[in-house]
């Protein structure tokens, strides 16, 4: 029966310090067994740097010695530059340059083989019997050259020693990451060299780095891990430190540990199970990493090594995370904004109703609109006032508050049922109307500005009214379409305190129709404010003949075609 995986850090980490002894007693059974182990500084492949190298033919580098190769004095580092050709990256022997107080301050290259260390740098072997700062102007940036004096002059050799080579060349800058190995004897440097990566390395690092992901190689018995650098960019570790499975443990989140434990439990049992989303603490931050795995089964059925690969998903899960949370705001907003709708729709119907049969019992007849800028949007802060005052007056008022949405139409009520008390005050004509809203708006701190237009339709139909800061009235009489004079006009109302508001009067006669509209009507971002009621007084002239409501239908279906840039009124009075 498989044990259950446990669910916190260092249970797991005991199941898997107990599962890997359990692997290498199962292993060292069949394992061989090395009776003796060198000492370090014996064992083969090292040496004491500052013990010079015997000649390959079996003579002392101390003493000259006749070598088998040919005949008469033999240089005892002869042999080793015959070697040099056999070694499959670029190497040479460097002899130093001293100045006259004896200090170290070149090589020359007495030997080269062949090899290439990139397909701009020339091999070694043409460069023999040159000075390496002549062949390799950039050694000295590049620290090359005091690298290469402290093995001269310590012994200390140099092992995969990273070197950015530049060198300017007659076709341009030209950089070549390289490793170097060297070791001194007998008063040269031996020196290899080679690239940091060769093409199918830099092509792995490549797809790493833009798939944003990483392997990891576990050996269960040797201890031994390896990372590549797609993996240690994931983790922000150092190159060359890898994470064992144990920090790894460690650095699950809490919540993740059972997924990481069955993950890891499922490949030391010798299964490839599928991969899993687990978040990582990394320095802190947070990282959701898809990791795969498989492990490397022996002829002995045993597991001996693990393999993983994980790609970081940190940045999709945070973009999804930012698109879920923004489409939930849009939602929000989505439902306020159709509540809001709603609740002006009503507010509209309830403010902005159908007109009194009365007005038609005084001669008049009366169509009018209200025309959203949107199509879903439901009113703003345009509004109309039109009804038999008891007087056997007909008030007749348009206006627009400032502003859009509830706000709007907050204002636009205030203003609105304002005027209707106001109407019904003894000797209040048009003027004086007109005066006391705008000292209403303006005695309201949190009032904003709002135009007007006011009027009554008194007897001998005759059109008195005031004006602050709107449109004028267009009227169409025999045919013709003209705006009504408005040198009265008045500054907006709530601007200016202790404004008085002067009137105007237009006669009017059987047929004609008195149209009232707000400025969204005739506001074109392009287009001039007198050429916008020129263009719709021309239009109201092709409308002669027609009753108030055949009128309104032809403007609402001219402008409110995408034309309108705000919400607009339109209120047509026909005199019968």
């Amino acid at each position: 029966m498989t044990p259950a995986v446990p669910q916190d850090p260092e249970g797991l980490k005991q199941l898997i310090v107990r599962e890997v002894a359990l692997l290498r007693a199962a292993a060292g059974h069949t394992a061989g067994v090395r009776t003796a182990i060198p000492d370090e500084d014996t064992e083969e492949g090292t040496h004491d740097p500052t013990v010079a190298v015997a000649c390959p033919c079996g003579g002392s580098p101390d003493h000259g010695h006749s070598c088998p190769v040919g005949e008469g004095e033999h240089d005892p580092w002869s042999c080793v530059c015959a070697t040099l050709p056999a070694i499959p990256v670029s190497a040479a022997l460097l002899a130093p340059v001293t100045d006259d107080d004896g200090r170290t301050v070149d090589f020359v290259i007495r030997a080269g083989n062949h090899v290439r260390s990139a397909a701009w740098l020339d091999a070694p072997d043409r460069q023999v019997g040159k000075r390496l700062l002549d062949v390799r102007p950039g050694a000295e940036g590049a620290g090359l050259l005091d690298a290469l004096k402290d093995v001269l002059h310590t012994g200390r050799a140099l092992r995969a020693y990273p070197v950015d080579y530049t060198e300017r060349r007659p076709d341009g800058l030209h950089r070549a990451k390289l490793l170097y190995d060297a070791s001194s004897c007998a008063g040269q440097v031996l020196a290899t060299w080679r690239p940091a990566h060769n093409p199918a390395e830099l092509m792995s690092l490549e797809a790493q780095y833009i798939a944003g992901m990483g392997w990891a190689s576990f050996d269960l018995l040797s201890g031994e891990t390896t990372w590549s650098e797609g993996l240690s960019t994931i983790f922000r570790t150092a190159p060359g430190r890898p994470m064992g499975l144990l920090e790894l443990c460690d650095s699950v989140l809490l919540d993740d540990v059972p997924r990481w434990g069955r993950l890891i439990r499922a490949l030391l049992d010798g299964e490839e199970p599928p991969g899993s989303e687990i978040r990582f603490s990394v320095n802190g931050d947070v990282r959701t990493l898809h990791v795969v795995g498989r492990p490397v089964i022996s002829t002995d059925g045993l597991p001996w090594s693990l393999h993983l690969i994980a790609r970081d998903l940190t940045t999709q899960i945070r973009s999804r995370q930012r698109l879920a949370a923004s489409r939930k705001q849009s939602e929000r907003l989505r439902d306020e904004a159709a509540a809001e709708r709603r609740v002006a729709s009503a507010l509209r119907e309830a403010l902005l109703p159908t007109h009194s049969s009365e007005i038609a019992g005084l001669g008049y007849a009366v169509a009018a609109a209200y025309l959203p800028a949107e199509e879903d949007a439901a009113v703003g802060g345009d509004w109309y006032k039109c009804r038999a005052l008891p007087d056997g007056r007909v008030l007749l008022a348009i206006g627009d508050a400032c502003g859009h949405g509830l706000p709007a139409v907050a204002r636009m009520a205030q203003q609105r049922h304002a005027l209707a008390g106001l109407a019904h005050t003894p000797g209040s004509d048009a003027g004086r109307l007109t005066t006391w809203l705008n000292e209403l708006i303006c005695a309201d701190s949190s009032a904003e500005t709002a135009t007007a237009v006011i009027g009554h339709i008194e007897d001998h139909r005759r059109f008195t009214w005031a004006c602050a800061g709107h449109p004028p009235p267009l009227l169409l009489h025999g045919g013709r379409a003209t705006a009504l004079p408005a040198g009265h006009r008045g500054p907006l109302l709530g601007l200016l305190p202790g404004q008085e508001y002067a009137t105007a009067t237009a006669h009017l006669e059987p047929g004609d129709l008195l149209v009232l509209y707000t400025d969204g009507l005739v506001e074109r971002r392009d287009e001039d404010l007198d050429v916008s009621i020129d263009s719709l007084r021309r239009h109201l002239a092709g409308c002669a003949g027609r009753d108030a409501r055949e009128t309104l239908r032809s403007v609402v279906a001219h402008y409110a075609d995408g034309r309108l840039a705000d919400d607009t009124c339109v209120v047509v009075v026909e005199v019968l």
